[in-house]
């Protein structure tokens, strides 16, 4: 990775007056470089299909100010990737095909980061581009490119987003396009492809497969093969990722609003961890090609790590990087539910993230569909945000990674939220998700379907457990945990912010269950414990534990036989209270 090292990517002449690219192609093969042009499918030294932009003289921003009088053009300019459209591959901007992509949020997850314990997770919200998934950066770019190019016909193969996120950009560039997808693809998605005026071509096959197909079709009709990561384009339009990301971190370590862009009001920042879930890789390569180039014009200082997920069902990438090797094992058949990640045969793909992973520290997982789901649900109902199963299976990743100590609590995270939940993905929450009310004459009669989906660990409960009263003085902690509750079940839920109000509070309404801190002005939970303990009309009440205090050994002697179940502040997923829950009860 030494050629991504701080070196010959950026090149602004003019500074003073105007930014002009001077864009020159690299082949990763055979390493020759040659002017750029616009989109081509191979090398013509060595025939080579894996190509990267170099942006030269790199010299002239590190010296002479030259990074910060970019920094400063950039603080007048709106929100949107083309703010950045210097270090992007289009030579006029009147070629520029936009639908207002880029500059999506910087969302910190509050909630989620009080249950892990890790207060700086942030989620970059790409659900929020036009048509909805990151990949509207990368048709955006793309298409610009084939406008430049005169190409008026092209072909790509898709998963679902890629397809509808080019149909969009096509259509209004005035560019045909034929979108080769996977038999798997919902039908919904398909028909959103066909409105945009695309021709459809479903394969009853992998995703491989129909690129195949896609790629023999392109040939015999001389029509223009999008190459996805090989080509230059969707590279280049990832990174704008990592450029928004450390000017937003930027704003954000400096207290100000990160929803504006500032350019050069605060230093910008790289995050210590980059976390993605990942198909054919194209994310992760192009936002580190960002701030490795970022890093070159000394914008940052340092590089995240990088952490990659793939479904343990499809996960060639992450079954290769266990095994230490230097190319991947395809898988040809995939068995996972999550068909954005379906991709069996990465490629170069593989040996590019394998490279910058060695050079700037990371891994890559395999993450079960079971768990993907889990984490589908957990972000959707404890801090608001619904994700696409894809970003799911990233969210998973998270979780193993802070609860096995690899991502530290004082680590700086962006997770790249890569799509919205689509509602024709029904395996997410099952056909009987709601409760039907049918009035009767004279009565009223309700018939209740039960909740469907993978976060029913209190299923069983809901006729048990009536009342649930919450001791803790933390008013962000009773919120998280209330929020957890509700989300699972109709519970009459009580609380209070100390010891004494508490005691009071289960002598009035004598609840099936409490839920203690320990650490709370006037009596503490020990002594709450302990009154519970001493009346006979409470003592049965189960109790578990939820405190950030270390416990000494007398302390953990003072709960011993008093308590159900003990669980750390900052180091308890959702599942892990439910399920402690349902054993405290009979």
């Amino acid at each position: 990775m030494g050629d991504w090292a701080l070196s010959d990517f950026v090149i602004i002449t003019g500074l003073n007056k105007s930014f002009m690219n001077n864009i020159k192609i690299q082949c990763r093969a055979c390493r020759t470089q040659f002017p750029f042009s616009g989109p081509i499918s191979a090398c013509p030294t060595c025939g080579g299909g894996w190509l990267d932009a170099r942006y030269a003289r790199v010299e002239e921003l590190t010296r002479d100010n030259g990074a910060s009088q970019w920094t400063a053009v950039l603080a007048q300019r709106g929100a949107s990737l083309w703010r950045y459209r210097e270090l992007l591959p289009i030579q006029h901007d009147e070629n520029i095909v936009t639908l207002g992509e880029g500059w999506t949020p910087l969302i910190r997850a509050h909630n989620l980061g009080l249950m892990l314990g890790h207060n700086h997770i942030y989620i970059k919200d790409e659900r929020q581009g036009p048509t909805g998934s990151f990949k509207d950066r990368q048709a955006a770019v793309a298409i610009s490119t084939m406008k430049e190019a005169g190409i008026t016909e092209a072909v790509v193969s898709s998963t679902g987003n890629v397809a509808i996120a080019y149909s969009a950009y096509c259509a209004r560039a005035g560019i045909k396009l034929w979108a080769f997808v996977t038999s798997s693809v919902p039908a919904d998605k398909m028909r959103e492809v066909a409105l945009y005026g695309s021709e459809v071509i479903k394969v009853a096959g992998t995703y491989d497969q129909a690129k195949q197909i896609a790629a023999d079709f392109a040939a015999s009709k001389g029509l223009f093969l999008d190459r996805g990561i090989k080509a230059v384009a969707a590279k280049e339009a990832m990174k704008t990722v990592a450029f928004e990301v450390a000017e937003q971190l930027g704003s954000i370590a400096a207290g100000h609003d990160a929803s504006i862009p500032h350019g050069n009001r605060h230093p910008w920042r790289a995050p210590d961890w980059y976390l993605q879930a990942v198909s054919g890789g194209l994310g992760p390569v192009g936002v580190m090609k960002g701030f490795a180039e970022l890093g070159a014009m000394g914008l940052i200082h340092h590089m995240p790590k990088l952490a990659c997920f793939q479904s343990s069902g499809c996960a060639p990438m992450a079954n290769s990087f266990q095994k230490g090797l230097s190319q991947a094992e395809n898988i040809l058949t995939p068995l996972t539910d999550i068909t954005t990640l379906a991709t069996g045969v990465p490629g170069e793909a593989y040996e590019v993230l394998r490279e910058l992973i060695t050079a700037y520290g990371g891994l890559i997982e395999a993450i079960p569909d079971a768990d993907a789901f889990h984490a589908l649900h957990a972000v959707a109902k404890i801090d608001g945000i619904s994700i696409e199963p894809a970003t799911a299976v990233a969210f998973a990743g998270l979780f193993k990674l802070v609860r096995e100590g690899t991502i530290r609590p004082d680590d700086m995270v962006v997770i790249n939220c890569s799509g919205h939940t689509f509602p024709v993905e029904k395996h997410i929450i099952g056909d009987q998700y709601m409760r039907s009310m049918a009035p009767v004459y004279g009565q009223a009669a309700a018939t209740h379907s039960r909740e469907e989906g993978l976060l029913t660990a209190l299923e069983e409960l809901d006729n048990r457990v009536q009342r649930i009263a919450i001791i803790e003085d933390n008013p962000d902690a009773t919120r998280l945990i209330r929020r957890i509750l509700q989300a699972q079940g109709d519970f009459l839920i009580d609380e209070a912010a100390n010891g004494l109000d508490g005691l009071r509070l289960i002598q009035q309404t004598r609840p099936n269950l409490v839920i203690l801190d320990l650490m709370m002005p006037g009596l503490d939970g020990f002594g709450l414990v302990e009154a519970l303990k001493a009346e006979p009309a409470l003592h049965e009440i189960p109790i578990i534990v939820v405190t950030a205090k270390e416990l000494s050994p007398i302390e953990r002697q003072r709960l011993d036989g008093k308590i159900k179940a003990l669980l750390q502040k900052g180091s308890f997923l959702d599942s892990d209270l439910l399920s402690d829950i349902r054993q405290a009860l009979p």
